[in-house]
């Protein structure tokens, strides 16, 4: 029951937080509240008792990745006549909503439908261990990994040229 609970107001936090993320104009406000999803998601993550995700959620998502969020924030140096609220557009609104119907009738259908043998893999006991994840991201994914880190890199560069454009 307790457990259920804890649940439901993780859930609804990372709803009420995502909505407010998307409706703030200040994008300072955007990312303190995109910092309220990550800390929503974190407890989901260690209610599934996936300990190392969630961490990592807290240590980079909230803690790295908002850092240079942020930054990219202040060098932009806007202004308050350069934050206008956005204007929906009918076709974007319905495109939304036909996504969102999709996304949640989508697993509906997918469980209704007759006559499929749907099988899973079975995880080994060690699955999503930190000693496993590890030695997955540094001995398989080693490419993928430095790739990811140089296009981060990029995109901070990319957004310092565009901050210093307008100084």
């Amino acid at each position: 029951m307790l457990e259920a609970m804890v649940f439901y107001i993780l859930a609804a936090a990372s709803v009420i937080f995502g909505l407010l993320l998307i409706t703030r104009v200040n994008p300072i406000s955007s990312a303190m509240t995109l910092i309220g999803v990550f800390g929503a998601l974190a407890g989901l993550y260690a209610m599934l008792n996936a300990s190392f995700v969630s961490i990592i959620q807290i240590l980079v998502y909230a803690g790295g990745i908002m850092v240079l969020v942020i930054f990219v924030i202040m060098l932009l140096n806007l202004h308050k006549d350069d934050l206008q609220p956005m204007r929906a557009q009918p076709f974007w609104v319905i495109l939304a909503l036909v996504a969102l119907f999709g996304t949640i009738l989508g697993p509906i259908l997918f469980c209704v439908l007759p006559n499929k043998d749907w099988t899973w893999g079975s995880l080994t006991p060690d699955f999503g261990t930190l000693m496993m994840v590890g030695e997955k991201i540094f001995s398989d994914f080693l490419f993928p990994f430095e790739i990811l880190s140089l296009i981060l890199l990029t995109a901070v560069i990319g957004a310092l040229v565009m901050a210093k454009r307008k100084l």
